[in-house]
């Protein structure tokens, strides 16, 4: 069998960055074999493949090489963006139905996708120090000392969030799950210096996968190549054949609501938006950009999140067969 796939690079600030997602368009006749059997020859990390719905404008599922995932913020990102360019969609609001659930999806008329993902949920924290603190840290490469987030305050300005600089105590953070869709292990780390100087361990990172029950690692930190962005970011999911990710949708949206929980949600009461900025694959020379929202409501004194969105553009697109 013949199958028609497109390529393109999602999230990319210029040609050759981003993250290279494949796309399916005409999928709804393929068995799980024959999707998993593409998404191994495509070999990104994840290949989206569009089906009919009866639930929703689209039925979208999600394949790594490895096996088939609930959701994929890059490769949704990819899929709207090649809808669009083959005319198949015009710019507008769409609904996708996922194993994540039935989600929003809109598309402007520069071709930037916006997609939807479920509100944040919160799960295990590891404290500073502890056992499994220490783990992560020997899973990376890097001192426990070097991790959480120092000498920096949230402030918004214009409703985006950035990060100042101040002199003071340190404030570590911990380490916690988080999930918008995929659960992910969101980790600070002190500086751009300690980021870019990671080793990642991929056996012990997949041992440590398993045990939380996630996707993987996102690692953060507040120093940015660019100062009107709000985080610098790496991903490892070695547990479904990601060693790295050069940009990643879903763990940025958890990455919103771990900032606002832990830095913002205690400093403001908004009706609103806070707009929020990622940088991702700068390590692997594969420069990218995650915008991510989040809408805020004040009920009963207290401010919830009511909605999280990340988005961003594709480039680079181009089409390929391949016999399965």
């Amino acid at each position: 069998m013949n199958i028609k796939v497109i390529t393109l690079n999602s999230f990319a600030v210029n040609s050759g960055g981003g993250n290279p997602a494949g796309v399916v368009l005409d999928a709804s006749s393929l068995t799980d074999e024959q999707m998993l059997e593409t998404a191994k020859k495509v070999g990104f990390s994840e290949t989206a493949f569009v089906m009919d719905s009866e639930k929703a404008d689209f039925r979208l599922r999600f394949f790594t090489p490895e096996a088939e995932v609930d959701l994929c913020g890059h490769a949704t990102i990819g899929a709207f963006y090649a809808m669009y360019d083959k005319g198949i969609i015009k710019p507008g609001k769409y609904r996708q139905e996922t194993r994540a659930g039935i989600l929003s999806v809109e598309v402007w008329e520069d071709g930037t996708v916006m997609m939807d993902q479920n509100s944040p949920e919160f799960f295990d924290m590891i404290e500073p120090f502890d056992e499994d603190y220490v783990l992560v840290c020997k899973s990376l490469g890097i001192k426990a000392e070097n991790t959480g987030i120092k000498n920096y305050v949230a402030d918004l300005k214009n409703n985006s969030m950035i990060m100042k600089y101040v002199e003071g105590p340190n404030i570590t953070q911990k380490m916690q799950v988080v999930s918008t869709g995929l659960k992910d292990l969101i980790i600070p780390v002190e500086s751009l210096a300690c980021l870019k100087s990671i080793s990642p361990d991929m056996d012990l990172i997949t041992e440590i996968s398993k045990k939380y029950d996630i996707t993987g690692y996102h690692v953060f930190t507040l120093e940015t190549d660019n100062d009107h962005y709000t985080a610098q970011c790496r991903n490892f999911a070695p547990l479904f054949g990601i060693d790295e990710e050069s940009a990643t949708g879903t763990s940025s949206g958890a990455l919103a609501g771990y900032l606002y929980e832990n830095n913002l949600k205690s400093k403001i009461r908004l009706n609103g938006t806070i707009n929020m900025k990622f940088e991702q694959g700068y390590t692997m020379d594969r420069a990218s950009l995650i915008s991510a929202s989040l809408n805020l409501s004040v009920l009963n004194k207290n401010t919830v999140i009511e909605a999280v969105r990340v988005g961003g553009k594709a480039m680079d697109i181009k089409e390929l067969s391949l016999e399965i």
